[in-house]
């Protein structure tokens, strides 16, 4: 049973999140930013994860305690559905073209929490959200899950260059999440993520 449930209200934002580890990609999505709706939706679809988040946030200040307690509740529901990862790959890695845009995605499983991420946005930012909350959504939900991701991406659209790191993060997910046949041990030589 790899799924997970979490609700999270604060004075600012109210964020219910549903995933199951092992599913087939069915994804209902509404945060109130229709093009963040998308890029979840693609990370789901991708990942193969059966993704349900509704989200209500002070949209009239701006995006930004949205996006960022998505992060917080989507790593949190990720860490729990994970476990004491028995089983997983741990380490994976996508890489998703999209026209002239290339994203690439490696991701470790180990309970450390960190990003690096590499690429740039227009000042307008991919669907008029600003560039610099796409990587803090990514921080926000990598501290809160355990995952350390390398995230790089170039291209000339904001759109595709942010669909393809929603997609090659799903990828990337996926394939770590996956369980292992050839194990049942947690992969650490530390016996613990």
């Amino acid at each position: 049973m790899r799924r997970s449930e979490i609700h999270r209200r604060t004075r600012e934002t109210d964020i219910a999140v549903s995933i199951d580890l092992d599913g087939s990609g069915a994804c209902t999505v509404d945060t109130g930013i229709a093009f963040l709706d998308h890029m979840l939706g693609a990370l789901g679809k991708h990942g193969r994860l059966d993704l349900e988040i509704k989200a209500v946030g002070d949209l009239a200040v701006d995006a930004h305690h949205t996006m960022e307690d998505i992060g917080i509740v989507l790593g949190s529901a990720l860490a729990e559905a994970v476990g004491d990862g028995r089983g997983i790959t741990r380490f994976a890695d996508a890489a998703v073209p999209m026209d002239e845009a290339l994203a690439r995605v490696a991701i470790d499983i180990g309970g450390r929490g960190y990003l690096v991420f590499t690429g740039t946005f227009s000042p307008a930012g991919p669907g008029n959200i600003p560039g610099d909350l796409v990587e803090h959504f990514f921080y926000s939900l990598c501290t809160n899950a355990g995952i350390t991701a390398h995230v790089s991406f170039y291209g000339r659209n904001d759109h595709h260059m942010c669909e393809a790191v929603f997609k090659a993060f799903g990828r990337a997910l996926r394939a770590a999440v996956a369980i292992d046949p050839a194990s049942t041990e947690i992969p650490s030589t530390k016996g613990t993520l």
